[in-house]
């Protein structure tokens, strides 16, 4: 499957590494990446993950603006200024760079979390707290008639 789903959560090492979860690093390797294209996210403290394809969705986006407007520009400040790349090592870990680190306030723990065709790396604590929100926003609409 190509599909990043479910959760887990890996310890950083003493040099600053952590590893991907197997179930993550199958389909990275389904999809041939080694490099990996990171940024952070805009309305939560998570650090969207994947391949150049995820970089690819925003710069397609960016192609049909018009260069000139604030929303391109600041598009592409978003996929670009506040974009990195990760290396993922022979391990299949990471390092947890001060990019990531500064965004999520992650210390000594990451959450992977799924998110179908990219992934997010979140504090542990941060994210057991949105996923309660999450679930009550759904359980709200759901008995509103929203989502059935």
């Amino acid at each position: 499957m190509e599909r990043f789903l479910s959760n887990a959560v890996n310890r950083i090492d003493t040099k600053g590494r952590v590893s991907v979860p197997a179930q993550f690093r199958s389909v990275l390797q389904l999809k041939g990446l080694s490099d990996l294209y990171a940024l952070q996210a805009i309305d939560t403290a998570a650090i969207d993950t994947g391949g150049l394809d995820l970089l690819e969705r925003y710069e397609a986006r960016l192609a049909q603006d018009d260069p000139f407007l604030r929303s391109s520009d600041d598009m592409s400040f978003f996929c670009h200024g506040d974009g990195a790349f990760l290396k993922l090592d022979s391990a299949g870990r990471i390092t947890v760079t001060d990019f990531i680190r500064d965004h999520t306030g992650i210390t000594d723990h990451v959450a992977f979390v799924g998110r179908g065709h990219f992934f997010q790396m979140w504090e542990p604590e941060k994210f057991a707290d949105y996923r309660t929100q999450v679930r009550a926003r759904l359980l709200a609409q759901r008995n509103t008639g929203q989502v059935s």
